[in-house]
């Protein structure tokens, strides 16, 4: 019977050492949609690791083995950067035998990255870190159409390229786009039907079998997920009235701070604009918070957006803060400190004209060039005061603020309106001072019945040139 028992017990060991081998899969072999294939030879690289709880995984370099013909018929043009825009979108310098204007607007074939130039979605601030990353530290930047010609997109402003970079000096060609889909950066936008396509697909395979990063299910550590709307200024200020009466979230720089209330703007690349808005505090902020709102700083500002009905205008309220919870996706928070306000020197013509804005989709919708930069920092030369108009009501915390009305040399009209201004001797600022002389303004831009006007804080807002 005992010798049964040891007979038994060694069939179960040999039974149980058999199955752990039959477990362990060689290294070279990767499993895909159930099949069993082994993987090219040399073509191995450890992976980025998609999650704590996934096993480690070793991937093909797709970026490695894709080289650039530069004896194909495609066209081909070394670039620098002009400007960053967004993960699959930058804008660059070439000659103008290229591109009239010499920028050329590109759009990045076969990839589609998260938005985080309007409204934000997760992974949107990431795919664009990942770009600017590795064009900025590029030791060559080239762009390269899909075919014989530079091809424009929906938008036709934009040309869809494929953008190769070379890390050092003596390092081949890295094809960008392939390497933010190969990262699970980037989803796919007609991935196949291009003239690398093939790669293209592999490469979206492989990122969706590790799950990475947009195919992870993971949550973004560069996203908050409160209950806010996550979005830009632009976003906020082309679509205000969709957000009305809702929680929004967005970043910008602090330029102004008068009566309660701060002025915040940004700039948006694709446009060339910065975008702003009036956040009005309240009296119920600490000075912790207070801090945060500092002129100078740029911030996340997390509010409701509400209509003012005295004003006209869109603007975002209700902040908070919670000081023992400082990365609360619900708070305002200091990103950074030290910046300056934009001042963006315009034309009185400009400023009285319209500016087209097209989207993503080749949409496009005319705006009065006033109503797009509202609440954002502005300079003007060269105005002529041709007359004023003083608030004159005692009882008004307005009496003594000035309306002037200005012509630029162009003959266009400008309108400028002061807060109430004092001398260092505490004398009143009258209109009189202005009326006749040729002014340079600095201020922001605001909206006051019926017109957009340059609205000025202090004294030093405003110099007398002639």
């Amino acid at each position: 019977m005992k010798g049964s028992k040891r007979i038994c017990a060694l069939v179960l060991v040999l039974v149980l050492l058999a199955g752990l081998t039959a477990c362990q899969k060689d290294p070279a072999v990767q499993t895909t949609g159930g099949t069993e294939t082994a993987a090219p030879a040399g073509s191995e690289t450890a992976a980025p690791q998609p999650s704590e709880t996934e096993p480690a995984f070793t991937y093909t370099d797709f970026v490695d083995q894709l080289k650039l013909d530069e004896r194909s018929s495609t066209l081909k043009q070394t670039v620098t950067v002009k400007q960053y825009v967004d993960g699959d979108t930058t804008h660059f310098h070439v000659p103008e035998s290229v591109i009239e204007g010499g920028v050329l607007k590109a759009r990045y074939l076969a990839v589609n990255t998260p938005e985080s130039t309007g409204k934000v979605e997760e992974w949107g601030k990431t795919a664009s870190k990942f770009t600017k990353e590795k064009l900025s530290t590029a030791a060559a930047i080239l762009v390269e159409s899909d075919d014989g010609n530079w091809n424009a997109d929906s938008t036709g402003g934009r040309y869809l390229v494929w953008v190769w970079y070379k890390p050092s000096a003596d390092a081949d060609w890295r094809n960008l786009n392939v390497e933010l889909l190969q990262n699970g950066l980037a989803i796919a936008s007609s991935s196949a039907n291009n003239r690398y396509g093939s790669t293209c697909t592999a490469a979206i395979a492989q990122a969706k079998a590790m799950k990475l990063a947009v195919h992870s299910g993971q949550k973004d550590p560069d996203f908050y997920y409160g209950d806010a709307r996550e979005l830009t200024l632009k976003e906020l200020r082309l679509h205000a009235a969709e957000f009305n009466g809702d929680k929004v979230a967005f970043e910008g720089v602090i330029t102004r701070n008068y009566n309660n209330s701060i002025w915040v703007e940004d700039f948006d690349p694709e446009t060339g604009l910065y975008f702003g808005m009036t956040v009005y505090l309240g009296f119920g902020l600490s000075g912790d918070a207070l801090e945060i709102l500092n002129v100078g700083n740029r911030a996340r500002i997390v509010g409701t957006v509400s209509y003012y009905e005295a004003g006209g205008t869109y603007q975002v309220s209700g902040l908070t803060y919670r000081a023992m919870k400082p990365n609360d996706p619900g708070n305002i928070q200091k990103i950074s400190e030290g910046n300056e306000p934009a001042y963006v020197s315009t034309d009185p013509a400009t400023f009285a004209g319209d500016f087209t804005v097209t989207d993503d989709d080749g949409n496009s919708q005319v705006f009065n060039y006033g109503e797009l930069v509202l609440d954002t920092s502005i300079s003007m030369q060269g105005l002529r005061v041709v007359s004023f108009e003083t608030t004159t009501k005692e009882d008004s915390s307005s009496y003594g603020a000035i309306t002037m009305m200005c012509v630029g040399e162009d003959g266009t009209a400008v309108q400028l309106r002061t807060m109430v201004l004092h001398h260092e001797d505490g004398s009143l600022v009258t209109g009189d001072e202005f009326k006749g002389h040729t002014v340079d303004v600095q201020g922001i831009v605001a909206y006051f019945n019926g017109s957009y006007q340059i609205k000025l804080f202090t004294l030093n807002d405003i110099t007398i040139v002639d």
